[in-house]
């Protein structure tokens, strides 16, 4: 296995492990993200100065554009830890991994393609993943929770990565990664007044740790490793982070998911997986 191969390995390791942090972390799911971007941000913008890539923006719309796409980034993230901190991480990673579900209807919207029929197909298995692993239609239920938290966060990435491939292809994903960073940012921080949480010594470093590693360095290594490995096996590799994700939630955390889950998340991901590694023409 070569070098970048090991990075988008790693990075996508990196990714799934992220939601263990919705548990170690005592802190609001919007405090966690608020933290979670207030490191990334100077990371990001480091890095980018040391591969000498220029912060400004060509036009003065694309601002707005990647404002809006910060928006979309913070809601996808307080949502994914509020199904995480509500729930287990196996049902949120699970429910999540449905973006694709939302995307086979997205991309017609926004590029005029026709709707896919495999697509939609697969699609539909995803959706039969999640009622698997919903064990009754309450929100009372906390999984059930878990599950309507986690699946919004999959609609706003859906649309998060849409408008991504609509409106900002001239810029590397460094730069779209540090605006959207730095927008949800200071979206967030009026929480921090609102709520005015006290995060211990080890909520600090376990912040740290979620912004740099965990977001700036993953980002970063994602990135570099798509420099040589082509993106349709990023994308089956990418597949992988639920899996790493409740793997390392069973070890770490002792959250062994159920049968139910567990057979709901392999429709999931199987469906994930196909679509990577058969991409409709």
């Amino acid at each position: 296995m070569n070098r970048h191969l090991l990075e988008i390995h790693l990075a996508v390791l990196l990714f799934g492990l992220a939601s263990l942090f919705g548990k170690w972390i005592a802190l609001p799911a919007v405090i966690i993200v608020l933290g979670r971007v207030a490191f990334a941000v100077p990371a990001l913008a480091a890095v980018l100065r040391w591969k000498g890539q220029n912060l400004r923006l060509n036009r003065r719309r694309h601002y707005l554009y990647l404002s809006l796409l910060g928006l979309l980034l913070a809601v996808h993230w307080v949502t994914f830890f509020e199904s995480v901190q509500v729930s287990t991480v196996a049902v949120c990673l699970v429910s999540y991994s449905t973006f694709p579900f939302f995307t086979v209807f997205l991309e017609p919207l926004f590029f005029r393609e026709p709707l896919s029929r495999r697509g939609l197909v697969l699609a539909i298995v995803a959706l039969l993943g999640v009622a698997l692993v919903i064990p009754e239609w309450k929100l009372g239920n906390n999984i059930t929770l878990g599950v309507f938290w986690g699946v919004l966060s999959g609609l706003s990435f859906a649309l998060l990565s849409v408008l991504n491939r609509r409106y900002v292809r001239t810029y590397t994903s460094l730069q779209v990664a540090f605006y959207q960073d730095m927008v949800a940012f200071l979206l967030l921080l009026p929480f921090w007044f609102m709520l005015l949480p006290v995060p211990s010594a080890q909520d600090w470093w376990l912040l740290a740790l979620l912004g740099v590693v965990f977001t700036a360095f993953s980002h970063t290594l994602f990135i570099n490793g798509m420099k040589a490995v082509p993106a349709r096996t990023a994308s089956i590799i990418a597949t992988l982070e639920p899996v790493y994700g409740v793997i390392a939630a069973a070890v770490l955390l002792g959250e062994v998911p159920g049968l139910r889950i567990v057979a709901g998340g392999a429709l999931i991901v199987g469906a994930m997986a196909y679509a990577s590694w058969r991409p409709a023409a």
